[in-house]
């Protein structure tokens, strides 16, 4: 029987992944400051978290020639071993459609940020058996721009304003003031329910469980949940419903849906936490998905200058509110 040549690295296997050898990065300026397991898993894409902390701990990853740990800092100048790895191949592209609705999107753009308007439907980035997110199509349409990083993230379900960074410098600097609460966010939800509470902080902890699929499932917990908050007020009342302006001060998985739920109004159709009935009445007025939009974000640029970002409400959203509802809860 004769034996098949080894194959070489960087050829595509049948699994739709390729082994690399191994490889040498010099760390520029823009890349300095990131910590080598989030680099590591930029570079090795694919590759599963824990394997990716297996390579550190056993030293297989090298910078400088020395061993470093995860939480390691690049500096520009470094540089970074690569061990070899099976990565995960590029797929086939987007649809050119889809990225230049996706460019159509955009509200504002600079030489450091990228921000849009994202429709419903579409995930942030692709993984989880999703071929193409935002970046994904973005990166596609526009090929200068392959740094393209996310600044902070928001449901597939969920549209609205989403901040995009194109330099990793832009990336660190609003990372930095997410942490020190320096970024203000505002959603509209509309809700199950009468909202008589007035203007309401919700301070309740979340902790996020992983069933047997993988889905997230975020419950509050006094225990193992982290701290989350969520200031939230009445904008308008739409018959059994009402619209809520939800300003969240942190950032914890699904957040505001969980939140709304815990005080009884959960957001009009939300399939995960939400009302069945109420979703199933919502659902036959027109709503064929979650009323839940990102409608402005807000921080200070490089300089001190204050940005203010604002998307309008989508036009399917605009329609409910417009035809789906009466004072009664009827379809008109």
């Amino acid at each position: 029987m004769q034996e098949k040549p080894p194959r070489k690295a960087n050829q595509p296997e049948s699994d739709g992944t390729t082994k690399t050898g191994v490889r040498k990065v010099s760390i520029d300026a823009e890349r300095a400051g990131q910590r080598v397991d989030n680099f590591l898993r930029g570079e090795l894409p694919g590759v599963p978290k824990g394997r990716v902390y297996n390579l550190l701990r056993r030293g297989e990853v090298r910078v400088n020639g020395g061993r470093v740990r995860a939480e390691h800092k690049l500096m520009e100048g470094d540089v970074v071993r690569i061990p070899p790895a099976r990565i995960r191949s590029e797929g086939a592209p987007p649809s050119q459609k889809m990225a230049t609705d996706m460019l159509d999107r955009v509200l504002f753009e600079d030489k450091r940020l990228l921000v849009i308007n994202k429709p419903t439907g579409i995930a942030v980035h692709g993984g989880s058996g999703i071929s193409h997110g935002v970046i994904e199509l973005l990166r596609h349409a526009r090929p200068d721009l392959k740094e393209l990083a996310l600044v902070h993230r928001i449901d597939r379900e969920t549209s609205g304003c989403l901040v995009l960074a194109k330099r990793r410098s832009a990336l660190r600097d609003l990372h930095e003031r997410f942490r020190e609460g320096k970024v203000e966010k505002n959603y509209l939800a509309l809700v199950v329910g009468n909202w008589h509470l007035g203007e309401q902080l919700i301070d309740a902890p979340l902790h996020v469980q992983h069933r047997r699929d993988g889905e997230r499932h975020v419950v509050v917990s006094g225990k193992a949940g982290k701290p989350a908050q969520t200031r939230v007020s009445l904008s308008r009342n739409y018959g059994p419903y009402s619209l809520l302006q939800c300003a969240p001060l942190t950032g914890r998985t699904h957040q505001i849906r969980v939140h709304l739920d815990y005080v009884e109004h959960p957001i009009v159709g939300d399939e995960r936490y939400g009302d069945d009935e109420a979703n199933r009445k919502a659902k036959k007025s027109g709503l064929t998905r979650l009323f839940l939009h990102a409608q402005s974000i807000a921080f200070a640029d490089d300089s001190g200058n204050d940005l203010h970002f604002t998307a309008p409400l989508a036009e399917d959203l605009e329609q409910f509110l417009s035809v789906g509802i009466d004072t009664a809860g009827r379809r008109r």
